[in-house]
């Protein structure tokens, strides 16, 4: 066998695993992990059993596969393009920026997928309970808090507790990105939900902002 079979052999397989993934996240989002079978699986894509068998040993690998793809959610990484030291400064701007990730997170049939595989596996699988716990709550809601002791500190907005300003921040954002996938589930119209977003953001920097008082000199 040459060089370019060995290479063209590869990434058919590594297709195929693509599609194994992808397939089995549709499947257990819609049916649920328990409800779906391999056989469901691969029947979906057109392949044997048997094929699926040579890229995952089992369906609980495939579920550990997909749980692993979740510490790289936009949700996860709603950070990471934000390195710079005055982030902070960004004030209101850097708090609608994070709204509106979740907002078209909402509406990013993978991210959907993944979030609705995850609220239903949360209880099953002590895995996902400390990805959410870790990646999705904690490392966000600290990162936010130390923005926001920054903000404090250039007066951008008024002195209290961080830690629990940026779990009031984070907090009806998950709320809402719920509804969205409740809406879409039940197939209704999303328009009620899909301002509160920004909303939520104009509302919250209303009641934290530092009003500057004007001066006579």
């Amino acid at each position: 066998m040459n060089d370019e079979s060995v290479t063209s052999s590869v990434s058919k397989g590594s297709k195929t695993k693509d599609k194994i993934l992808k397939t089995a996240l549709k499947l257990f989002s819609s049916k649920g992990y328990k409800a779906t079978t391999v056989r469901d699986i691969a029947g979906a894509i057109g392949i044997k059993q048997s094929a699926l068998y040579n890229h995952f040993k089992n369906k609980d690998e495939i579920l550990e596969t997909l749980i692993s793809s979740l510490t790289s959610s936009a949700i996860v990484s709603i950070f990471d393009d934000k390195a710079s030291q005055e982030l902070h400064k960004q004030g209101k701007s850097l708090l609608m920026s994070i709204a509106t990730t979740f907002k078209l997170i909402s509406f990013d049939g993978q991210n959907e997928a993944l979030f609705k595989l995850l609220m239903q596996e949360i209880y099953n699988n002590e895995h996902i309970r400390d990805i959410y716990n870790e990646y999705y709550y904690h490392e966000n809601v600290k990162k936010l808090s130390a923005l926001f002791f920054m903000m404090m500190q250039d007066e951008m907005i008024k002195s209290s507790d961080p830690l629990l300003l940026a779990n009031e921040f984070f907090a009806p954002l998950f709320f809402y990105q719920m509804q969205v996938s409740l809406l879409k589930l039940d197939k209704k119209s999303t328009s009620s939900v899909v301002s509160l977003f920004e909303k939520h953001v104009d509302l919250f920097w209303e009641n934290i902002k530092v009003e500057k008082q004007d001066t006579l000199f």
